[in-house]
Order: structure tokens, then C-alpha cells, then sequence
């Protein structure tokens, strides 16, 4: 099933410059406009002028963790659609939970593959 993700406005806000680089390359690959930020602070300054169509938020950053950053962005009227999808490495079920109170649309484990990453946008996009 290929799918069509030109131009879709993806934000992945990680304080990995890894797992942001490998995520911006499966994303643009697929044909998404990939925005990164490194922390809660630099994505929601850059949300507003950016305006993407799904968010992928880190759980464990510096300043700002992913659940804040959540509860920010989700607290926020003109984002509180977006969907929000958690990136973590740890697979726990109080995670998945405390991902949900937050507002989270989705959770992922890392590493998470290509299909993980396209399929949450499929599922909350298009």
C-alpha cells in the first residue's frame, strides 16, 4: 500500500539529534515536510509559524519532558487537534497511560520503523 505524504507537515521534537535525523529521513523519504525541534521550549515556539498536521513528541527531554509539552500543546486551542503521537524507549503501561491523561493520540517504542512512523500519520492525518 503505498501512500502519498507529499507535503504533510510533520514536527518531531527530540533532544536526540539521532533519532530527530532518522526520523526526518524516513519522513522526507515518504514525502512529508519534516520541521524538528530539540526540546518543548523550541517546538512550541516554532508550532505556531509551522503549523503541522501531526506532532511526535520524545517523553524523556531536558527543561520540558514530552507530557508537559503535550499538555501544552493540547491546552492550546488552536493546536488541541493536532494529533500528538509519544515517542519512547521504554514500552511501560503507566507511560501509556500518563500519555493519555496528558491528551496523546498515539505511543510509540523506540526505535520505532518507517511503517510505525507512516502509519500514525495515515491514522491521524489522512
Amino acid at each position: 500500500m503505498d501512500d502519498n505524504f507529499d507535503g504533510v507537515k510533520v514536527m518531531v521534537i527530540d533532544d536526540s539529534k539521532t533519532i530527530r535525523r532518522t526520523a526526518e529521513t524516513l519522513l522526507s523519504k515518504a514525502g512529508c515536510e519534516v520541521i524538528t525541534a530539540t526540546d518543548g521550549f523550541d517546538a512550541l515556539a516554532k508550532i505556531a509559524d509551522s503549523q503541522p498536521a501531526i506532532i511526535f513528541v520524545d517523553i524523556m527531554m531536558p527543561r520540558l519532558d514530552g507530557y508537559q509539552t503535550c499538555a501544552l500543546i493540547k491546552n492550546n486551542a488552536d493546536f488541541q487537534s493536532t494529533p500528538v503521537i509519544m515517542l519512547s524507549s521504554k514500552d511501560g503501561l503507566f507511560d501509556r497511560a500518563k500519555g493519555r491523561i496528558v491528551g496523546s493520540d498515539q505511543y510509540l517504542t523506540k526505535p520505532f520503523s518507517k511503517d510505525e512512523l507512516l502509519s500514525a500519520i495515515r491514522d491521524h492525518v489522512k
